[in-house]
This record gives structure tokens, C-alpha cells and sequence, in this order.
């Protein structure tokens, strides 16, 4: 497989993953966001924890940094293959924890959390996939 292919399969698998995370919450969202909160009072603390999910980012953003920087040093060696496919792996694992404040908030939209904090809380997933994209000058 060539650089390339294996850059279009990130950036697949990029958006992807984007679409999976957002989809829950536009889905409880239309579906659900005009019924009657089953638990108002707990809008604010779902809020609070989707917030406060996004610091789950902080502990797989180091291995997706060290996965670019291998992945930099084995370009044209043997060990290219193989530095491809970890990062793919860690960058997997950090997208999973970047969609936390989108789940969140589609949970919290059963709880009655207003319209705002829904998309403060998906633009917050949105500006940590953002962090997870491959550079152009990787490859």
C-alpha cells in the first residue's frame, strides 16, 4: 500500500469517525430535543460532565503526537508499514475520546439540555477532531 493510499484511508476513517460521533446527537436531537425532559435538573450537570470530557483528550493526544513523530522518522525505511498502522491505532483511540462531548450532550438531550450547550458541546468534538487530522507534510 502507498503513502497516499494509506493517507486517503486516515482521512477516511477521519471522517468517518465524525459522522459516527455527530450522528447520535443529531438523531436525539430531531427525534427527541421537542419531548418533555425526563430529568431537568440534571441538564446542568450533563453539561458540566461533556465539558469536562473533553480533558479525556489530554491522556491519548501525547501517543498521537508520539505516532506522528515515528511515523516522520520511518518514512522510506522497513519500519514505515508499521509506524502507519500505530498511528492509525492511537489515532483511533483518540478520536473515541474526542467524541466524548458529543455523547454526552446526545444524552443529555432526554434530560432537556437546551440547544447552546448541545452545540457548544459538539463544536468542542469538533475542534478536537480537528487536532486528530494527519498533516500535509507527513508523507
Amino acid at each position: 500500500m502507498t503513502r497516499g493510499q494509506r493517507r486517503r484511508r486516515l482521512s477516511f476513517s477521519w471522517w468517518q469517525q465524525l459522522v459516527l460521533t455527530l450522528l447520535p446527537l443529531l438523531l436525539a436531537n430531531w427525534f427527541f430535543g421537542s419531548s418533555e425532559p425526563l430529568l431537568p435538573e440534571l441538564a446542568m450537570p450533563f453539561f458540566i460532565a461533556g465539558v469536562a470530557s473533553m480533558f479525556a483528550t489530554l491522556r491519548t493526544f501525547g501517543p498521537y503526537k508520539h505516532g506522528l513523530i515515528n511515523l516522520q522518522k520511518a518514512l522510506d525505511t522497513p519500519q514505515e508499514p508499521a509506524a502507519w498502522d500505530e498511528l492509525a491505532r492511537v489515532r483511533h483511540r483518540a478520536l473515541l475520546a474526542a467524541g466524548f462531548p458529543t455523547w454526552i450532550a446526545a444524552l443529555a438531550v432526554f434530560v432537556g439540555l437546551e440547544g447552546v450547550p448541545l452545540l457548544l458541546l459538539a463544536l468542542s468534538t469538533l475542534v478536537l477532531f480537528y487536532l486528530y487530522r494527519i498533516p500535509r507534510q507527513v508523507g
